[in-house]
């Protein structure tokens, strides 16, 4: 197979990434006018619960089979007999998992509430039942992805404008939010066809892959516990609103993390093929440079948006949404963190053969979370969610961490950290904030009549202020990565 270029599945990688900034940031402000927390709030509640029922029909399965395809992608025959396995397993476990999610359905009050909404959102089951987005990610095909990303997520944002236009509209919203985000699974399904055969093999082996998903599918529980747990509990202990409140909050969270882990994304099927074939200086030299990029995208994000938490919260989600406020400056930490873990946990231990140091983590993490959640919740509301998640990422952090450190045969963390540049993204984010920060004190209400354009304004001038300054601030200390990829973007714009 022809090897991908890791510099053309990062800018795909990053379209992608930016697709699925600006789709949010379009539709949001709408949405949140429209529905409001009582109405974003059902859709956030639901979502998290059916990631239970996912969780439970994927067995880990989108994890571990970017590692087992990437390594026997080469084989033809060897890589559609894997497809097989793992798509076998995947069906029959998200049949037994409807038949558990239906009976919930009908036993469980809170359930029956928004019962369509929950069987809508739910159908996330199946798609990702057919979706083998596994087998994509381990071939690297990052420009069908990303094409077929778009399509979907353009498709949504029409719909989205044309179909919701009351609060009472929010299952459609979720109907979209769901076509948006799995809908495209099918055409993966079918376009599969040109990468693997569908044909019976016979001698297959399914128990090969029982050890190694049942450690993902820990993993993957451990996850989607401190992810989704907090909309959960919410919902249970407080109200729907409160719920939509931290939704406010964690979606401009997702869509950083996603900008910040996007490198992450693309070097695992890299990374497992490299030591798959014993190539462990490369290994060593990407996971390095992954652990830099993270720190230098992730720090000025974080502090950034802390200090302008108050404009994100009311250009995206309006006045209605101030008590995500707080919510939303406690969780920005979460950024630094999940952006190493990601690195440390999915692309050093994972394809090191380490995945149970990473369920460790996040069971601690979960444990964390859990407990931080029961404490703060029923005092701080949506503010003591988004503390639980922070503490839950750092804990994850620090035991993937003390674990890594251990391992100096494979990769030195420690080594690799100390070559990171700390002073000189310190001094750019203090410098930038000290630039930016007036901007806070300008009034644009004189002018503009609407509180999210005049927030939109002041966005756009100290978000431009304070990453032109942060970057000056990087080239002018010589940071080496920073340095690398400019000096890449100037080449490539020189050439065209």
């Amino acid at each position: 197979m022809k090897e991908k270029s890791i510099k053309k599945n990062f800018i795909m990688n990053a379209i992608l990434t930016m697709s699925g900034f600006i789709f949010p940031i379009i539709t949001f402000p709408y949405i949140a006018h429209v529905l409001g927390p009582e109405g974003t709030g059902p859709v956030k509640f639901a979502t998290s619960v059916v990631a239970y029922f996912a969780m439970f029909a994927q067995l880990g399965i989108p994890t571990y089979g970017i590692r087992v395809c990437a390594k026997v992608r080469d084989d033809k025959k060897e890589l559609s007999k894997t497809v097989h396995e793992l798509l076998l397993i995947n069906v029959v476990m998200s049949v037994i998992i409807y038949v558990l999610f239906f009976a919930s359905l009908f036993l469980i009050p809170r359930f029956q509430k928004d019962k369509l909404l929950m069987i809508i959102i739910s159908s996330t089951i199946f798609f990702n039942a057919i979706g083998i987005e596994y087998l994509y990610k381990a071939l690297e095909q990052y420009t069908y992805i990303t094409i077929r990303s778009i399509i979907f997520k353009f498709v949504a944002l029409i719909s989205m404008f044309l179909l919701v236009k009351s609060v009472d509209d929010y299952v459609i919203y979720g109907a979209i939010t769901i076509f948006a985000a799995s809908a495209s699974n099918v055409l993966n399904f079918f376009h599969s066809k040109k990468l693997i055969e569908y044909k019976w093999y016979g001698g297959y082996n399914f128990r090969r892959h029982y050890k190694a998903i049942m450690i993902f599918f820990a993993m993957s529980c451990a996850t989607t516990v401190y992810l989704n747990l907090d909309g959960i509990m919410l919902g249970f202990m407080l109200t729907d609103a409160d719920v939509g409140y931290y939704d406010a909050a964690v979606k401009i969270k997702t869509i950083l993390v996603s900008i910040v882990t996007s490198l992450g994304t693309v070097l695992l099927p890299r990374a497992s093929y490299y030591i798959e074939n014993k190539q462990m200086d490369e290994f060593r030299r990407i996971t390095e440079k992954a652990l830099n990029f993270v720190v230098i995208f992730a720090t000025p994000l974080m502090m950034y948006f802390m200090l302008f938490a108050k404009e994100g919260i009311l250009f995206l989600s309006g006045v209605k949404f101030i008590p995500s406020i707080l919510a939303m400056q406690i969780i920005m930490p979460t950024l630094l963190f999940i952006g190493l873990t990601n690195i440390m946990g999915i692309q050093i231990l994972v394809p090191l053969g380490r995945e149970k140091i990473v369920l460790y983590s996040e069971i601690a993490g979960a444990i964390v979370d859990l407990i931080l959640n029961i404490i703060f919740i029923p005092s701080m509301k949506s503010a003591g969610a988004a503390l639980g998640t922070v503490a839950a990422e750092f804990v994850v952090f620090v035991v993937q961490y003390l674990f890594l450190r251990k391992m100096t045969k494979d990769v030195d963390i420690k080594k690799a950290f100390s070559r990171i540049s700390f002073w000189k993204v310190g001094l750019a984010t203090l410098i930038a904030l000290g630039t930016s920060f007036w901007v806070k004190f300008l009034d644009f209400s004189g002018i503009f009549e609407k509180i999210e354009v005049q927030n939109f304004i002041l966005i756009a001038i100290s978000g431009t202020i304070f990453f032109v300054v942060y970057l000056g601030v990087m080239l002018a200390t010589k940071d080496r990565l920073t340095t690398e990829i400019v000096g890449g973007i100037l080449k490539k714009v020189k050439k065209r």
